[in-house]
Protein backbone atom coordinates (compact mmCIF):
# COMPACT_ATOMS: atom_id res chain seq x y z
CA UNK A 1 0.00 0.00 0.00
CA UNK A 2 0.75 3.21 -1.12
CA UNK A 3 -0.12 6.11 1.88
CA UNK A 4 -0.40 9.84 -0.03
CA UNK A 5 0.61 12.52 1.64
CA UNK A 6 -1.51 15.48 2.61
CA UNK A 7 -0.74 18.27 4.03
CA UNK A 8 -2.20 20.79 6.85
CA UNK A 9 -5.20 18.21 7.98
CA UNK A 10 -5.84 18.97 11.73
CA UNK A 11 -6.96 15.99 13.74
CA UNK A 12 -10.46 16.57 15.69
CA UNK A 13 -12.45 14.25 17.42
CA UNK A 14 -15.60 12.64 16.12
CA UNK A 15 -17.67 15.33 16.53
CA UNK A 16 -15.06 17.75 15.10
CA UNK A 17 -13.22 19.58 18.08
CA UNK A 18 -9.55 19.74 17.26
CA UNK A 19 -7.38 17.60 19.55
CA UNK A 20 -4.29 19.31 20.63
CA UNK A 21 -2.11 16.23 21.83
CA UNK A 22 -2.72 12.39 20.70
CA UNK A 23 0.48 11.15 22.69
CA UNK A 24 -0.31 12.47 26.22
CA UNK A 25 -3.70 11.28 28.16
CA UNK A 26 -4.43 14.26 30.24
CA UNK A 27 -3.14 13.31 34.04
CA UNK A 28 -2.59 14.85 37.46
CA UNK A 29 1.16 15.47 37.02
CA UNK A 30 3.73 13.78 34.84
CA UNK A 31 2.92 10.42 36.79
CA UNK A 32 -0.67 10.68 36.75
CA UNK A 33 -3.48 8.91 37.19
CA UNK A 34 -5.43 10.03 34.14
CA UNK A 35 -8.56 11.90 34.50
CA UNK A 36 -11.91 10.79 33.38
CA UNK A 37 -12.38 14.28 32.05
CA UNK A 38 -9.74 13.33 28.86
CA UNK A 39 -13.28 13.13 26.24
CA UNK A 40 -10.84 12.28 23.85
CA UNK A 41 -8.96 9.33 25.42
CA UNK A 42 -12.78 7.72 26.21
CA UNK A 43 -14.24 8.43 23.14
CA UNK A 44 -11.00 6.98 21.38
CA UNK A 45 -10.69 3.72 23.33
CA UNK A 46 -14.57 3.21 23.20
CA UNK A 47 -14.46 3.31 19.96
CA UNK A 48 -11.68 1.10 19.62
CA UNK A 49 -13.29 -1.09 21.39
CA UNK A 50 -16.08 -1.09 18.94
CA UNK A 51 -14.69 -1.74 15.70
CA UNK A 52 -14.76 -5.61 15.47
CA UNK A 53 -17.22 -7.63 16.32
CA UNK A 54 -17.68 -10.64 17.44
CA UNK A 55 -14.39 -12.05 18.46
CA UNK A 56 -11.95 -10.13 21.16
CA UNK A 57 -10.13 -6.76 19.48
CA UNK A 58 -7.03 -8.14 20.28
CA UNK A 59 -6.06 -11.77 22.35
CA UNK A 60 -8.36 -13.18 20.11
CA UNK A 61 -6.95 -17.09 20.11
CA UNK A 62 -6.89 -18.23 23.17
CA UNK A 63 -6.91 -21.65 25.47
CA UNK A 64 -7.87 -21.83 29.18
CA UNK A 65 -7.99 -23.97 31.96
CA UNK A 66 -9.17 -24.36 35.21
CA UNK A 67 -7.21 -25.23 38.63
CA UNK A 68 -6.36 -23.67 42.01
CA UNK A 69 -3.88 -21.18 43.80
CA UNK A 70 -2.17 -22.84 46.91
CA UNK A 71 -0.25 -19.94 49.09
CA UNK A 72 2.97 -21.27 50.00
CA UNK A 73 4.37 -18.16 51.87
CA UNK A 74 3.06 -15.31 54.88
CA UNK A 75 2.55 -12.39 53.05
CA UNK A 76 0.01 -10.73 55.80
CA UNK A 77 2.61 -7.94 56.47
CA UNK A 78 1.81 -6.61 52.98
CA UNK A 79 -1.75 -7.33 52.02
CA UNK A 80 -4.96 -8.40 53.69
CA UNK A 81 -5.97 -9.99 51.04
CA UNK A 82 -8.25 -12.88 52.33
CA UNK A 83 -7.27 -15.51 49.41
CA UNK A 84 -3.62 -14.63 50.59
CA UNK A 85 -4.01 -15.19 54.65
CA UNK A 86 -3.12 -18.07 55.33
CA UNK A 87 -0.05 -20.32 54.22
CA UNK A 88 -1.43 -23.72 52.31
CA UNK A 89 -4.94 -21.65 51.43
CA UNK A 90 -6.36 -22.76 48.16
CA UNK A 91 -8.48 -20.85 45.81
CA UNK A 92 -10.20 -21.86 42.44
CA UNK A 93 -8.67 -20.51 39.58
CA UNK A 94 -9.38 -20.14 35.73
CA UNK A 95 -7.03 -19.10 33.40
CA UNK A 96 -6.61 -17.90 29.78
CA UNK A 97 -3.92 -17.93 27.42
CA UNK A 98 -3.85 -15.95 24.13
CA UNK A 99 -1.68 -14.33 21.23
CA UNK A 100 -2.46 -11.00 21.43
CA UNK A 101 -2.77 -9.50 17.41
CA UNK A 102 -3.78 -12.36 15.42
CA UNK A 103 -7.37 -13.69 14.56
CA UNK A 104 -8.77 -16.91 16.10
CA UNK A 105 -7.93 -18.65 13.09
CA UNK A 106 -4.14 -17.63 13.27
CA UNK A 107 -1.20 -19.75 14.69
CA UNK A 108 0.10 -20.62 18.11
CA UNK A 109 3.60 -20.33 16.91
CA UNK A 110 3.37 -16.76 15.64
CA UNK A 111 6.03 -13.85 17.17
CA UNK A 112 3.29 -12.07 19.42
CA UNK A 113 3.36 -11.36 23.09
CA UNK A 114 1.20 -13.95 24.75
CA UNK A 115 -1.96 -13.08 27.06
CA UNK A 116 -1.51 -14.49 30.76
CA UNK A 117 -4.91 -13.70 32.62
CA UNK A 118 -5.49 -15.28 35.81
CA UNK A 119 -9.52 -14.92 37.41
CA UNK A 120 -9.07 -15.91 41.40
CA UNK A 121 -12.69 -16.87 42.85
CA UNK A 122 -11.93 -15.53 45.89
CA UNK A 123 -14.38 -15.00 49.21
CA UNK A 124 -14.34 -11.48 48.39
CA UNK A 125 -15.14 -11.65 44.60
CA UNK A 126 -12.91 -12.13 41.78
CA UNK A 127 -9.95 -11.11 41.42
CA UNK A 128 -8.40 -10.59 37.87
CA UNK A 129 -4.57 -10.52 37.00
CA UNK A 130 -4.90 -9.92 33.37
CA UNK A 131 -1.03 -9.85 32.24
CA UNK A 132 1.34 -11.12 29.02
CA UNK A 133 4.23 -13.63 28.97
CA UNK A 134 6.75 -10.15 29.26
CA UNK A 135 7.23 -7.80 31.98
CA UNK A 136 7.10 -4.48 29.85
CA UNK A 137 4.60 -3.47 26.89
CA UNK A 138 5.02 -1.44 24.05
CA UNK A 139 4.09 1.80 25.21
CA UNK A 140 2.87 3.72 28.50
CA UNK A 141 0.17 5.82 27.62
CA UNK A 142 -3.16 4.28 26.69
CA UNK A 143 -3.60 7.09 23.88
CA UNK A 144 -1.31 5.24 21.94
CA UNK A 145 -3.12 1.62 22.34
CA UNK A 146 -5.92 1.73 19.71
CA UNK A 147 -3.05 3.22 17.35
CA UNK A 148 -0.26 0.71 18.25
CA UNK A 149 -2.70 -2.19 17.54
CA UNK A 150 -3.99 -1.29 14.24
CA UNK A 151 -0.37 -1.33 13.34
CA UNK A 152 -0.29 -5.08 14.60
CA UNK A 153 -3.37 -5.98 12.56
CA UNK A 154 -4.25 -5.45 8.77
CA UNK A 155 -3.76 -2.68 6.07
CA UNK A 156 -7.14 -0.94 5.84
CA UNK A 157 -6.28 -1.24 1.87
CA UNK A 158 -5.02 -4.46 0.93
CA UNK A 159 -6.26 -6.55 4.15
CA UNK A 160 -2.96 -8.03 4.56
CA UNK A 161 -0.29 -7.55 7.30
CA UNK A 162 2.00 -4.66 6.30
CA UNK A 163 5.93 -4.21 7.42
CA UNK A 164 5.54 -0.49 7.13
CA UNK A 165 3.02 -0.39 9.44
CA UNK A 166 4.14 -2.64 11.85
CA UNK A 167 7.86 -0.72 11.99
CA UNK A 168 6.34 3.03 10.92
CA UNK A 169 4.74 3.23 14.06
CA UNK A 170 7.23 1.22 16.54
CA UNK A 171 10.57 3.32 14.63
CA UNK A 172 8.40 6.93 15.82
CA UNK A 173 7.55 5.27 19.29
CA UNK A 174 11.20 4.81 20.72
CA UNK A 175 9.68 3.44 24.42
CA UNK A 176 8.60 0.16 22.27
CA UNK A 177 12.07 -0.61 22.46
CA UNK A 178 12.81 -2.81 25.35
CA UNK A 179 9.02 -4.83 24.34
CA UNK A 180 10.68 -4.76 20.55
CA UNK A 181 14.01 -6.75 21.74
CA UNK A 182 12.36 -9.32 23.83
CA UNK A 183 9.46 -9.85 21.38
CA UNK A 184 12.34 -10.41 18.40
CA UNK A 185 14.24 -12.83 20.41
CA UNK A 186 13.15 -16.37 20.79
CA UNK A 187 10.81 -15.25 23.67
CA UNK A 188 8.89 -14.10 20.79
CA UNK A 189 8.01 -17.46 19.92
CA UNK A 190 7.25 -19.70 23.10
CA UNK A 191 6.78 -23.58 22.27
CA UNK A 192 4.24 -24.03 24.87
CA UNK A 193 1.81 -21.81 27.12
CA UNK A 194 3.21 -24.51 29.77
CA UNK A 195 6.55 -23.48 29.26
CA UNK A 196 6.57 -19.88 29.48
CA UNK A 197 6.30 -16.81 32.36
CA UNK A 198 3.58 -14.47 33.24
CA UNK A 199 3.96 -11.22 34.40
CA UNK A 200 1.32 -8.49 35.57
CA UNK A 201 3.67 -6.20 34.04
CA UNK A 202 2.36 -3.31 35.64
CA UNK A 203 2.92 -1.91 39.40
CA UNK A 204 0.29 -2.78 41.85
CA UNK A 205 -0.96 -1.71 45.37
CA UNK A 206 -1.11 -3.86 47.97
CA UNK A 207 -2.24 -2.81 51.31
CA UNK A 208 -2.40 -4.62 54.88
CA UNK A 209 -4.89 -4.37 58.04
CA UNK A 210 -3.29 -1.35 59.07
CA UNK A 211 -3.82 0.45 56.22
CA UNK A 212 -0.11 0.53 55.14
CA UNK A 213 0.31 0.09 51.26
CA UNK A 214 3.02 -0.80 49.04
CA UNK A 215 3.59 -0.94 45.16
CA UNK A 216 4.20 -4.42 43.73
CA UNK A 217 5.61 -6.59 40.79
CA UNK A 218 3.99 -9.98 39.53
CA UNK A 219 6.10 -12.68 38.27
CA UNK A 220 4.49 -16.12 37.61
CA UNK A 221 7.72 -18.32 36.72
CA UNK A 222 6.52 -21.12 35.12
CA UNK A 223 7.52 -24.84 36.22
CA UNK A 224 8.35 -26.99 33.58
CA UNK A 225 10.64 -24.65 32.31
CA UNK A 226 11.10 -21.79 29.53
CA UNK A 227 11.02 -23.46 25.71
CA UNK A 228 11.06 -21.18 22.86
CA UNK A 229 11.09 -21.83 19.13
CA UNK A 230 14.06 -20.51 17.08
CA UNK A 231 12.39 -17.90 14.20
CA UNK A 232 12.97 -21.47 11.70
CA UNK A 233 11.09 -23.70 14.19
CA UNK A 234 7.80 -21.61 14.48
CA UNK A 235 7.75 -21.24 11.24
CA UNK A 236 8.03 -24.77 10.66
CA UNK A 237 5.09 -25.42 13.10
CA UNK A 238 2.55 -23.09 11.82
CA UNK A 239 2.11 -24.96 9.14
CA UNK A 240 2.34 -28.45 10.55
CA UNK A 241 -0.21 -27.36 13.72
CA UNK A 242 -1.62 -23.87 13.66
CA UNK A 243 -2.75 -25.02 17.08
CA UNK A 244 0.13 -26.76 18.77
CA UNK A 245 0.01 -24.83 22.05
CA UNK A 246 -3.65 -25.00 22.78
CA UNK A 247 -3.13 -28.91 21.89
CA UNK A 248 -0.24 -29.11 24.10
CA UNK A 249 -2.12 -27.59 26.98
CA UNK A 250 -5.42 -29.84 26.43
CA UNK A 251 -3.42 -32.58 26.25
CA UNK A 252 -1.10 -32.50 29.04
CA UNK A 253 -4.11 -31.83 31.26
CA UNK A 254 -5.99 -34.33 30.03
CA UNK A 255 -3.08 -37.61 30.63
CA UNK A 256 -2.34 -35.73 34.33
CA UNK A 257 0.52 -33.77 33.43
CA UNK A 258 -0.81 -30.87 35.61
CA UNK A 259 1.25 -27.57 34.56
CA UNK A 260 2.26 -25.51 37.08
CA UNK A 261 3.81 -21.85 38.07
CA UNK A 262 5.04 -20.62 41.08
CA UNK A 263 4.13 -16.27 42.14
CA UNK A 264 6.71 -14.19 43.05
CA UNK A 265 6.02 -10.85 43.57
CA UNK A 266 8.57 -7.84 43.70
CA UNK A 267 7.61 -5.18 46.45
CA UNK A 268 8.04 -1.59 46.88
CA UNK A 269 8.17 1.12 49.65
CA UNK A 270 6.09 4.25 48.44
CA UNK A 271 8.89 6.34 49.99
CA UNK A 272 11.42 4.42 47.60
CA UNK A 273 9.34 4.97 44.67
CA UNK A 274 9.37 8.72 45.02
CA UNK A 275 13.25 8.58 44.72
CA UNK A 276 13.49 6.12 42.58
CA UNK A 277 15.85 5.93 39.44
CA UNK A 278 12.95 5.85 37.16
CA UNK A 279 9.07 6.30 37.15
CA UNK A 280 8.30 2.96 38.76
CA UNK A 281 4.80 2.92 36.92
CA UNK A 282 6.03 2.88 33.57
CA UNK A 283 5.18 -0.32 31.95
CA UNK A 284 8.10 0.13 29.83
CA UNK A 285 10.26 -0.62 32.54
CA UNK A 286 11.49 -3.55 34.48
CA UNK A 287 12.12 -3.49 38.29
CA UNK A 288 15.86 -5.12 38.26
CA UNK A 289 15.79 -7.71 40.74
CA UNK A 290 19.03 -6.51 42.48
CA UNK A 291 17.28 -3.49 43.52
CA UNK A 292 14.40 -5.56 44.47
CA UNK A 293 14.29 -9.49 44.90
CA UNK A 294 11.24 -11.44 44.10
CA UNK A 295 9.55 -13.35 47.09
CA UNK A 296 7.75 -16.60 46.73
CA UNK A 297 4.00 -15.82 47.15
CA UNK A 298 2.50 -19.39 45.91
CA UNK A 299 1.98 -21.90 43.14
CA UNK A 300 -0.87 -21.89 40.71
CA UNK A 301 -1.89 -25.57 39.33
CA UNK A 302 -3.67 -26.34 36.07
CA UNK A 303 -5.77 -29.18 36.15
CA UNK A 304 -9.13 -29.10 34.49
CA UNK A 305 -9.99 -29.02 30.80
CA UNK A 306 -13.07 -26.51 30.16
CA UNK A 307 -16.23 -28.86 29.52
CA UNK A 308 -17.05 -26.19 26.53
CA UNK A 309 -14.76 -24.46 24.90
CA UNK A 310 -17.49 -21.65 23.77
CA UNK A 311 -19.00 -21.17 27.52
CA UNK A 312 -15.69 -21.26 29.83
CA UNK A 313 -13.05 -20.01 27.47
CA UNK A 314 -14.85 -17.53 24.65
CA UNK A 315 -16.93 -15.84 27.23
CA UNK A 316 -14.19 -15.78 29.83
CA UNK A 317 -13.91 -12.06 30.47
CA UNK A 318 -11.21 -11.07 32.58
CA UNK A 319 -10.70 -7.16 33.71
CA UNK A 320 -7.54 -5.71 35.68
CA UNK A 321 -10.19 -3.69 37.37
CA UNK A 322 -11.76 -6.60 39.23
CA UNK A 323 -9.65 -6.12 42.65
CA UNK A 324 -10.44 -7.65 45.96
CA UNK A 325 -9.62 -5.68 49.86
CA UNK A 326 -6.15 -5.89 50.06
CA UNK A 327 -5.27 -5.23 46.43
CA UNK A 328 -5.96 -1.99 44.42
CA UNK A 329 -4.26 -0.02 40.49
CA UNK A 330 -1.41 2.30 40.86
CA UNK A 331 -1.31 5.92 38.74
CA UNK A 332 0.24 3.29 35.92
CA UNK A 333 -0.97 5.37 32.83
CA UNK A 334 -1.73 2.36 30.91
CA UNK A 335 -3.65 0.48 33.58
CA UNK A 336 -5.30 3.17 34.07
CA UNK A 337 -6.92 3.20 30.64
CA UNK A 338 -7.05 -0.38 30.64
CA UNK A 339 -9.36 0.20 34.31
CA UNK A 340 -12.19 1.39 31.80
CA UNK A 341 -11.36 -0.22 28.33
CA UNK A 342 -11.75 -3.69 29.11
CA UNK A 343 -14.90 -3.81 31.40
CA UNK A 344 -16.83 -1.92 28.05
CA UNK A 345 -15.23 -4.43 25.78
CA UNK A 346 -16.75 -7.01 27.43
CA UNK A 347 -20.02 -5.05 27.48
CA UNK A 348 -19.97 -4.58 24.14
CA UNK A 349 -18.14 -8.25 22.68
CA UNK A 350 -20.62 -9.79 25.58
CA UNK A 351 -23.59 -7.90 26.88
CA UNK A 352 -24.18 -5.86 29.49
CA UNK A 353 -24.88 -9.16 32.34
CA UNK A 354 -22.09 -10.82 31.21
CA UNK A 355 -20.73 -10.77 35.01
CA UNK A 356 -23.84 -13.35 34.60
CA UNK A 357 -22.35 -16.04 32.92
CA UNK A 358 -20.81 -18.99 35.29
CA UNK A 359 -17.39 -18.30 34.04
CA UNK A 360 -16.97 -14.83 34.97
CA UNK A 361 -19.83 -14.59 38.27
CA UNK A 362 -18.00 -14.94 41.92
CA UNK A 363 -17.99 -18.56 43.02
CA UNK A 364 -17.29 -18.25 46.73
CA UNK A 365 -19.68 -15.03 47.29
CA UNK A 366 -22.75 -13.92 46.10
CA UNK A 367 -22.45 -10.21 44.27
CA UNK A 368 -25.02 -7.64 45.83
CA UNK A 369 -25.84 -4.13 44.04
CA UNK A 370 -28.67 -2.59 42.72
CA UNK A 371 -28.11 -3.10 38.83
CA UNK A 372 -30.84 -4.65 37.14
CA UNK A 373 -32.32 -5.09 33.82
CA UNK A 374 -30.30 -5.44 30.13
CA UNK A 375 -30.07 -7.44 27.47
CA UNK A 376 -29.79 -11.25 28.46
CA UNK A 377 -30.24 -11.08 32.40
CA UNK A 378 -31.40 -14.95 32.84
CA UNK A 379 -31.12 -14.56 36.46
CA UNK A 380 -34.16 -13.76 39.17
CA UNK A 381 -32.99 -9.84 38.32
CA UNK A 382 -33.04 -9.16 41.87
CA UNK A 383 -36.91 -10.13 42.38
CA UNK A 384 -39.24 -7.71 44.25
CA UNK A 385 -36.00 -5.94 46.16
CA UNK A 386 -35.89 -2.33 45.82
CA UNK A 387 -33.29 -1.37 42.42
CA UNK A 388 -32.28 2.13 44.39
CA UNK A 389 -30.14 3.39 47.56
CA UNK A 390 -30.51 4.68 49.72
CA UNK A 391 -33.49 2.93 51.08
CA UNK A 392 -35.66 1.11 53.95
CA UNK A 393 -36.12 -1.84 52.96
CA UNK A 394 -32.92 -4.04 54.25
CA UNK A 395 -31.27 -3.48 50.74
CA UNK A 396 -27.61 -4.26 49.91
CA UNK A 397 -25.01 -0.89 52.00
CA UNK A 398 -21.56 0.06 51.21
CA UNK A 399 -19.09 -1.24 53.53
CA UNK A 400 -16.61 1.65 54.82
CA UNK A 401 -13.83 -1.17 55.65
CA UNK A 402 -13.72 -1.85 52.16
CA UNK A 403 -12.01 1.18 51.71
CA UNK A 404 -8.31 1.13 50.15
CA UNK A 405 -5.72 3.45 51.59
CA UNK A 406 -5.74 7.04 50.32
CA UNK A 407 -2.47 7.96 48.61
CA UNK A 408 -1.84 11.77 47.84
CA UNK A 409 -2.19 12.93 43.99
CA UNK A 410 -0.87 16.51 42.83
CA UNK A 411 0.14 18.57 39.83
CA UNK A 412 -1.21 20.92 36.79
CA UNK A 413 -3.74 18.83 34.85
CA UNK A 414 -2.47 18.76 30.72
CA UNK A 415 -1.41 16.52 28.58
CA UNK A 416 1.77 15.67 29.66
CA UNK A 417 5.03 13.95 28.21
CA UNK A 418 7.05 11.61 29.95
CA UNK A 419 9.86 13.26 32.05
CA UNK A 420 12.65 10.72 31.28
CA UNK A 421 12.72 10.09 27.33
CA UNK A 422 16.51 8.88 27.95
CA UNK A 423 15.27 6.05 29.70
CA UNK A 424 14.14 4.09 26.86
CA UNK A 425 17.33 2.97 25.82
CA UNK A 426 18.90 1.75 28.97
CA UNK A 427 16.71 -1.49 29.90
CA UNK A 428 16.70 -2.74 26.17
CA UNK A 429 20.35 -1.98 25.75
CA UNK A 430 21.37 -3.52 29.16
CA UNK A 431 19.35 -6.87 27.83
CA UNK A 432 20.97 -7.02 24.58
CA UNK A 433 24.48 -6.53 26.52
CA UNK A 434 24.52 -8.32 30.18
CA UNK A 435 21.30 -10.89 29.79
CA UNK A 436 21.32 -12.17 26.18
CA UNK A 437 24.03 -15.23 25.09
CA UNK A 438 25.87 -15.09 22.23
CA UNK A 439 22.96 -16.80 20.47
CA UNK A 440 20.26 -15.00 21.95
CA UNK A 441 21.71 -11.84 20.35
CA UNK A 442 22.47 -14.28 17.17
CA UNK A 443 18.52 -14.89 17.27
CA UNK A 444 17.42 -11.78 18.03
CA UNK A 445 19.15 -9.86 15.22
CA UNK A 446 18.29 -12.62 12.55
CA UNK A 447 14.30 -11.88 13.59
CA UNK A 448 14.77 -8.45 13.40
CA UNK A 449 16.60 -8.14 10.05
CA UNK A 450 14.00 -10.95 8.28
CA UNK A 451 11.28 -8.65 9.60
CA UNK A 452 12.18 -5.05 9.30
CA UNK A 453 13.54 -5.85 5.75
CA UNK A 454 10.04 -5.83 4.60
CA UNK A 455 9.21 -2.40 5.51
CA UNK A 456 10.93 0.61 3.44
CA UNK A 457 14.32 1.67 3.70
CA UNK A 458 13.71 5.12 5.47
CA UNK A 459 11.41 3.30 8.07
CA UNK A 460 14.31 0.55 8.34
CA UNK A 461 16.96 3.13 8.59
CA UNK A 462 14.79 5.27 11.50
CA UNK A 463 14.86 1.81 13.50
CA UNK A 464 17.72 1.02 13.47
CA UNK A 465 19.10 3.93 14.69
CA UNK A 466 16.65 3.30 17.68
CA UNK A 467 18.60 0.26 18.32
CA UNK A 468 21.64 2.00 18.18
CA UNK A 469 20.85 4.29 20.98
CA UNK A 470 20.45 1.31 23.35
CA UNK A 471 23.59 -0.32 22.16
CA UNK A 472 25.81 0.81 19.46
CA UNK A 473 26.53 -2.89 18.58
CA UNK A 474 23.19 -4.13 18.40
CA UNK A 475 22.15 -0.88 15.67
CA UNK A 476 25.27 -1.96 13.88
CA UNK A 477 24.22 -5.85 13.30
CA UNK A 478 20.94 -4.92 11.88
CA UNK A 479 21.76 -2.11 10.18
CA UNK A 480 24.37 -4.41 8.25
CA UNK A 481 21.90 -6.97 7.74
CA UNK A 482 19.87 -4.69 5.94
CA UNK A 483 22.59 -3.42 4.18
CA UNK A 484 21.81 0.08 5.38
CA UNK A 485 24.10 2.92 6.34
CA UNK A 486 23.37 4.60 9.64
Amino acid sequence: MVFIMKKNKKMTTNFGKRVDDDQNSVTVGPRGPVLLQDVHLIEKLAHFNRERIPERVVHAKGAGAGGYFEVTNDVTKYTKAKFLSEVGKRTEVFLRFSTVGGEKGSADAERDPRGFAVKFYTEEGNYDLVGNNTPVFFIRDPLKFPDFIHTQKRNPETNLKDANMFWDFLSLTPESLHQVTILFSDRGTPKAYRNMNGYGSHTFKWYNEDSKYFWIKYHFKTDQGIKNFTRQEAEQMKGIDPDSATRDLYNAIKKGDYPSWTLQVQIMSPEDAEKYRFDVFDVTKVWPHGDYPVMEVGRMVLNRNPDNYFAEVEQAAFSPGNFVPGIASSPDKMLQGRLFAYHDAHRYRLGPNYHLLPVNRPKAVKAENYQRDGYMRFDPNGGGSPNYYPNSFGGPEPDPQAAEPPFEVSGMVARQPYTHPNDDFVQPGALYRKVMTDQDRDHLIGNIVSHLCNAKKDIQIRQARIFYKADTEYGQRVAEGLKIDL
